[in-house]
């Protein structure tokens, strides 16, 4: 084999343990990333030395030592603003009834190896000497992209669920297949997922869909009916039809608008985007009416949606921006259809933009993305009148500061004007300012004054603070 591009940082870290009678091995998704031309700054080791050891070896040579994974024989450590961990041999044991292992240390790298997830990640350089070590055929199954485990896969789940997830999220990383015989033992042990706790899989969840092949990783999840313990919605959409009738299931037709909205994607990856578009019609199924005449109707799903986006988030602990975002996105994805030809006022144009606020450019890309009809005319006749709409909300930003929609006085103008205290009236007045910004455009200082006594008057706020 051609020699590895070994970072020169690693052989100076072979030498130092060498010189103190250990032996240190490069490992795991560092060596898979090497051979797959995947070069970074984070790199994994492994050693025979203990954490007391492997302390004194580092001491006066790492610019900062972290311990925090101490317990699992795990050390961290920075040098020249590299990222390395250092852990000793493991031989761990397993209860399998949480994930938690009893972390035994090993002697030997071959007891290591076999304790690792899958193959491509169970291969090995030792430093500085540079042997290459692989005892499971990971050179082999990186060739094939095919994801194999290094200890039979019943035994692999069974020690750490997890490790299905992260079939999935390698399948989509790397657009590998999984072998039959994981696929096999993932189907039989989906439901051990239930033992991870929500962070782990949120965290799995995430890379997998920002992962270059997303889509193949959510078939799986589906496929294996790990999705119905993480995401249940995914796979409930395969029951509906889509209302197009143009596509097998609304289930396929979101993998589409998922690789769609991929596409449009300007700067990587894109969480709340693929969140978005892989969840978007998740409110159809317990919105769906078949009709008298034969058509099947799916009446306010988005509301629906939004309000299963934000339960399924919060329970896979996303942070609260996210959750926000995403349920917005599924919210407002439909407002479109309801622009016609371009029928729209700009009232109604400043609204869409004021209600996607931040989201507006991902509310485009979301919108784009969810044209998946067959029919090439009506695909580009949906664009162009997108467009349209993109186009006027130019043109009305350049004449109006659509990102900062606000009434034409501010508070305290109010309260002065009407005499008022700072109280819920101020705020009622405020929201009512904004409205007419929101109909009419921006007022002059006298119209909006105006409009304002004439509110206070209809309150019954005294002469309307004249």
């Amino acid at each position: 084999m051609e020699p590895l591009r070994i970072a020169p940082l690693a052989d100076e870290l072979g030498e130092r343990f060498a010189a103190a009678g250990h032996r240190l091995f490069l490992v795991g998704g560092s060596v898979r990333d090497l051979l797959l031309g995947r070069e970074g700054n984070d790199l994994d080791f492994t050693t025979d030395a203990r954490p007391e050891q492997v302390q004194r070896v580092v001491a006066g040579w790492a610019d900062a030592v972290w311990d925090t994974g101490i317990a699992f024989g795990t050390l961290g450590i920075v040098k020249n603003g590299s990222t390395l961990e250092v852990t000793t041999f493991r031989a761990d044991t397993y209860d399998r009834v949480s994930r938690n292992p009893e972390v035994v240390f090993g002697d030997t790298i071959d007891g290591d190896l076999l304790r690792r997830d899958f193959t491509v990640n169970a291969m090995a350089v030792e430093l500085p000497s540079r042997r290459f070590v692989d005892l499971h055929g990971g050179r082999e199954a990186l060739a094939a992209k095919v994801l194999d485990t290094p200890a039979p896969p019943n035994e692999s789940f069974a020690d750490d669920p997890l490790r299905m997830l992260r079939a999935a999220r390698f399948v989509a990383q790397l657009g590998f297949a999984v072998a039959p015989r994981v696929v096999e033992a993932m189907r039989g042990m989906a439901e051990e997922i239930n033992r991870v706790t929500a962070e782990r899989v949120q965290a799995e969840l995430s890379k997998l869909l920002c992962g270059e092949h997303a889509r193949r990783g959510v078939e799986l999840l589906v496929d294996t009916g790990l999705a119905d313990h993480v995401l249940p919605e995914v796979p409930a959409m395969r029951l509906e039809i889509d209302e197009h009738h143009q596509h097998k299931d609304v289930y396929h037709h979101s993998l589409v608008v998922l690789d769609q909205a991929i596409d449009l994607e300007e700067d990587g990856a894109d969480l709340v985007l693929r969140l978005a578009a892989l969840l978007h019609d998740i409110g159809k199924p317990a919105t769906r009416r078949f009709e008298s005449g034969g058509g099947v109707s799916f009446h306010h799903h988005e509301v629906v949606g939004a309000k299963m986006v934000r339960k399924r988030l919060r329970a896979l602990k996303y942070s609260k921006e996210i959750v926000e975002d995403v349920a917005q996105l599924v919210y407002l994805h439909l407002r479109f259809h309801g622009y016609g030809k371009g029928e729209w006022t700009d009232s109604a144009v400043r609204r869409y933009v004021t209600d996607a606020g931040d989201l507006l450019s991902r509310l485009h890309k979301l919108v784009r993305a969810d044209c998946t009809t067959r029919n090439r005319r009506k695909a580009g006749a949906l664009q162009r009148t997108y467009d349209g709409l993109e186009e006027r909300i130019a043109r009305i930003a350049a004449e109006e500061d659509l990102n900062r929609v606000r009434p034409d006085l501010d508070g305290n103008e109010i309260m002065s004007l009407l005499g008022l205290s700072p109280g819920p009236l101020v705020g009622q007045a405020w929201k009512h300012l904004k409205e007419l910004r929101l109909d009419r455009g921006p007022l002059s200082r006298d119209e909006a004054e105006a409009e304002l006594k004439e509110w206070a008057k209809a309150k019954g706020l005294g002469d309307g603070g004249s």
